[in-house]
């Protein structure tokens, strides 16, 4: 994970990744981030968007797609209550 530096906001990289280890990974990416705390995360279409967008809804996080193309999808997550 790294941190875009002009706005503080996390940012992982999930392209690529197969499922379940996409959800993983984007899980403990939030733990380490505080209440109401960003990151954008990159995921590829299909089965990683949507095992992740629901999967982080359904804990409780906000989640916004922000850009999308034929292949990819970049959703902004503010961690929630969890």
């Amino acid at each position: 994970m790294t941190e875009t530096n002009a706005s503080n906001i996390k940012y992982l990289d999930l392209r690529g990744k197969p499922c379940p280890i996409n959800f993983v990974r984007s899980i403990l990416a939030l733990e380490s981030l505080k209440h109401h705390e960003l990151i954008n995360i990159d995921l590829d279409k299909g089965e990683p968007e949507a095992m992740v967008i629901p999967g982080l809804r359904e804990a409780g996080h906000l989640v916004e797609i922000i850009e999308e193309d034929l292949n990819t999808i970049k959703i902004l997550v503010t961690r929630g209550m969890i």
